[in-house]
């Protein structure tokens, strides 16, 4: 068995960045951006106005009781045509680009409208109510580097930037393949022994939330022909994920069959509980990840190792994102394997939030993962916990969501 960074820094030597490739603002919602983003305009283009009122010159309307004279108005959108003169005001709105020569606001509720004049109620200083060219941004500026996440707020600022079309990086694709003949698809009743496959399911899920873009290849019988030719169907990929068969058994026939088909081993075995069974190599030079069939062990490696691999493909930071919290009950000694134990937020006697490990881990029981908040990381040979000390955790909310 090697650790759980060794396997996880051997399979991310085996990733690079994904190449580029040119889409729509309008099809970029959670696309990772691939370069700088600079500003092509600046925003506000012009000075504008921050409230509706009037645009005045403030050496006019200096003094309560000024009257101007009221020679037009301008709405967003729009410019006036000539240059404002003195002792003149224009009717102005919210966003509104002010005439030339203006250089103040006189809000509504500091005028009196009598006619075509404008009567000064409150003095007005220069630059009030107004909002200079490019009091947001300007030209030039790089508003979005490389490796954002495009989410509605970068978008936004993407388009007002003046960038229609974005550079982002290609969608992993990742092959996904359930084995085993106990297995039938989500939507059939199983009889007699046989399961429902919920893995392919799962890691679709996850590859999308990833980022990535999943490529069903659906479920395989324990048999070598049929096995063969399910890995043969993985084209144009960029990852090849397995689930099942790839423990010591005889009918744990993956890597065998994987090796038939030039697989180049770089792994198989982490010291880590949930998952030990992982394989890891290249398939016809695709990097190749062989995960446990029991559902928890699966999810569990993808968390860890899958979910690296997409963003390092993406351009993304790897790491996974722990954090700490007090420990809710007492842990005896961990042994020579990485435990991943779920675990539930739970109030404290004195306050706060503590983590409570579920009380049954096995692998195969599916809905403790699913009900969980996180999981709680304990290294090899950790000495046993007591309650209220800190221990490392996986908020499971965070990870799964990208």
């Amino acid at each position: 068995m090697i650790a759980v960074e060794e396997a996880l820094a051997r399979i991310l030597a085996a990733v690079q960045p994904g190449p580029r490739e040119v889409v729509h603002v309008t099809a970029a919602h959670r696309r990772v951006l691939a370069e700088d983003l600079a500003a092509r305009r600046s925003q506000p283009p012009l000075a504008v106005s921050a409230m509706d009122g009037f645009a005045v010159r403030a050496e006019d309307a200096d003094r309560a009781g000024c009257v101007l004279q009221l020679v037009g108005e301008v709405p967003a959108g729009r410019m006036f045509g000539r240059p404002l003169a003195a002792g003149e005001a224009v009717r102005i709105f919210t966003g509104a680009p002010l005439p030339e020569g203006a250089d103040a606001i006189l809000i509504q509720e500091h005028a009196r409208l009598e006619g075509r004049q404008v009567v000064v109620e409150r003095p007005v200083e220069r630059g009030r109510y107004v909002r200079p060219a490019g009091l947001d941004f300007e030209r030039g500026w790089v508003g979005l580097r490389a490796g954002t996440r495009l989410d509605a707020r970068a978008l936004g600022l993407a388009a007002a930037m003046g960038h229609a079309w974005l550079s982002v990086r290609r969608r992993p694709r990742v092959a996904i393949l359930s084995t085993g003949d106990e297995l039938v698809p989500p939507g059939e009743t199983p009889g007699g022994t046989a399961i429902v496959a919920t893995n392919g399911l799962t890691f679709a899920a996850l590859v999308e939330a990833w980022g990535g873009e999943p490529v069903d290849l659906g479920i395989a019988p324990d048999d070598p022909s049929k096995l063969r030719a399910a890995l043969l169907e993985a084209r144009a990929v960029d990852f090849i994920v397995t689930s099942g068969g790839a423990s010591v058994g005889s009918y744990d026939l993956v890597q065998a069959t994987a090796a038939d088909l030039g697989l180049e081993l770089a792994f198989w075995k982490v010291a880590m509980r949930p998952g030990k069974p992982l394989i890891f190599g290249r398939l016809q030079g695709i990097p190749f990840l062989g995960f446990p069939g029991n559902p928890v062990s699966s999810t569990v490696c993808a968390i860890v190792f899958l979910r690296a691999a997409i963003r390092t493909a993406l351009g993304l930071p790897a790491e996974l994102p722990y954090s700490e919290a007090v420990l809710d009950r007492d842990l005896g000694a961990n042994d020579e394997r990485q435990d991943f134990l779920r675990a539930n937020f739970v109030a404290g006697a004195e306050g706060g939030w503590r983590v409570r490990p579920a009380p049954l881990q096995d692998s195969s029981m599916f809905a403790t993962l699913a009900r969980a908040d996180v999981l709680l990381v304990r290294p090899p040979f950790d000495p046993p916990r007591q309650a209220g000390e800190r221990v490392r955790i996986l908020e499971l909310e965070r990870v799964l969501a990208g």
